[in-house]
């Protein structure tokens, strides 16, 4: 039984074919060339960068006293901007939503401000009416 299974074992023809050592070379040839072409590229970087900020440096320690409040006046200008953008998209979207719910559009969450208003409603008479007793007890006594 062992022999058989051998057997077609063997019989079977082989589909993989390894792929040729040429193609393999290319392969790694590319990768050598693209890998040290950015490892160069990288060594650049940071040389030029390392240059910039030798040369930089007395020019940031000179000017410190003015950068330095500009950089933060720029900031809080950004943050203005930003904020000021966000309100105004914010009331936009509450405008649009209130429009929606006025015209009966029915808008996301209509629904649990109608609940939220019965309910401040049905307070609001419970309020008056005790209200109303307790004058109406003070009153007679």
């Amino acid at each position: 039984m062992a022999d058989q299974h051998y057997a077609q074992f063997q019989s079977r023809p082989h589909y993989s074919s390894p792929t040729p050592r040429s193609h393999q070379m290319v392969k790694a040839a590319t990768a050598v060339t693209a890998g040290g072409s950015l490892l160069v590229l990288s060594g650049l970087t940071l040389a030029a960068t390392v240059i910039a900020l030798t040369l930089a440096t007395p020019l940031l320690v000179i000017f410190s006293p003015v950068l330095v409040p500009a950089a933060i006046a720029m900031f809080m200008l950004a943050g203005g901007f930003l904020a000021s953008g966000g309100f105004g998209v914010a009331a936009l979207s509450v405008l649009s939503w209130i429009y929606k719910y006025m015209t009966g559009k029915h808008p996301v969450g209509a629904d649990q401000l109608d609940t939220v208003r019965t309910k401040l409603a049905s307070k609001a008479r419970d309020m008056k009416d005790r209200v109303d007793h307790n004058v109406s007890v003070a009153q007679s006594s």
